[in-house]
């Protein structure tokens, strides 16, 4: 069976490890964990990096930062993970789900204006497939209506907008190194920063409330509880690990693209009528997180599924959207999201990951040639 995802070992592991169990540290935020939020920095062009054990944990803090509370309503997109939505309805907040558009997954910026209200406080965005959404367009829309937003980039680190790397265009953006995504340390994120205002806050919720970072620094003679937060720092195992990754970033993320383009280049000719590859907008560079094929149907989605699975190669659709589960049932309104049903019903993902073979991958392409081919027949 070819599996869906592999994670990757760079084979620098084992050397970061050692260094961070000879520091004689093993708790969150020591020299690892400072290494990696610095090279993140680099990464993304934020102007400042907490690591977090998870990309849910980084957007928990976004949320604390927001200021949310309960009656506010926070825009989200309803094709996305739980966590995107979770993290500020834990906080009270009413969620409002958007819809994506009809050329690709992420949310849409016109549907985002028709959704805003006088309660509006928060409007966050998801980067599907590591694709960047319309930031500037949904900016625009912030900025007119005094919005804080949030990007979830639990996909898409690396990617940019208009040349500039996600983590630098808007305030808070959440990030995810979970052994699925790009880089990974098995579970990991991190929330980049561009407010200095909101920096002083973030890391007294990181450390658990406490001003212990300043402590640590110098900055207090103690510390003590100041605010609310949680124990969202990771060990410097996790940050080990991640750090290994960081190092072989660039050829890691040239190896993903070179696999994304070889199944986009495939397909590009050879698939029937009715069924799509990826629209990647001229103003993007996206980090080759997720390559899918979109069907005619949900009827043709299945039959591509099991034909797969058949053959012996794991492929899974995406996701099932937030408006229509049992949770967002609760905040349902009279909206509808057909866009977010058709992507549900119509997407499948293949496998991708740093040592699938060119042998392995082209014995997918052919077969999922074979089955697209079978299906409207």
């Amino acid at each position: 069976m070819i599996p869906f995802n592999k994670p990757y070992v760079t084979g620098l592991e084992q050397d970061y490890l050692e260094q961070a169990v000879r520091s004689g540290r093993l708790s969150g935020n020591g020299i690892m964990t400072r290494s990696v939020c610095n090279r993140l920095q680099n990464i993304t062009g934020a102007s400042n990096v907490l690591l977090t054990t998870s990309c849910s944990t980084a957007l928990d803090m976004a949320a604390i930062l927001s200021g949310v509370g309960h009656g506010d309503e926070v825009i989200v997109p309803s094709f996305t993970f739980p966590s995107t939505a979770n993290a500020f309805v834990q906080r009270g907040a009413v969620p409002v789900f958007a819809d994506s558009t009809d050329l690709h997954p992420n949310v849409s910026a016109d549907t985002i204006a028709h959704l805003i209200t006088e309660r509006t406080s928060v409007i966050v965005v998801t980067h599907y497939a590591g694709v960047p959404c319309n930031m500037d367009a949904i900016n625009r829309l912030a900025g007119q209506h005094n919005i804080l937003v949030v990007e979830d980039a639990a996909m898409a680190l690396g990617s940019t907008f208009n040349n500039k790397p996600v983590g630098s265009l808007s305030p808070l953006t959440a990030f995810s190194f979970h052994e699925t995504k790009v880089l990974g340390c098995g579970e990991g994120g991190a929330l980049a920063l561009q407010r200095s205002d909101l920096m002083s806050r973030a890391e007294i919720i990181w450390e658990k409330g406490t001003n212990r970072a300043a402590f640590q620094r110098g900055q207090s003679d103690h510390y003590e509880w100041v605010d609310i937060g949680s124990s969202f720092l990771p060990s410097e195992i996790q940050a080990a690990w991640l750090m290994a990754q960081l190092k072989e970033a660039e050829s890691i993320l040239n190896k993903r693209a070179e696999q994304w383009n070889r199944y986009y280049l495939s397909f590009q000719h050879v698939l029937p009528d009715g069924f799509a590859l990826p629209v990647i907008p001229e103003n993007v560079h996206h980090n080759g997180s997720i390559f899918y094929v979109q069907c005619p149907d949900k009827q043709v989605r299945n039959y591509l599924i099991s034909a797969l699975q058949r053959a012996g190669i794991m492929a899974v659709f995406h996701y099932l959207p937030l408006h229509s589960s049992k949770m967002g049932q609760k905040w349902r309104s009279d909206k509808t999201c057909n866009q977010a049903e058709k992507w549900s019903d119509t997407l499948v993902r293949l496998p991708l990951y740093h040592t699938l073979s060119v042998q392995d991958q082209q014995f997918i392409i052919d077969q999922v040639v074979l089955a697209c081919r079978h299906s409207v027949n």
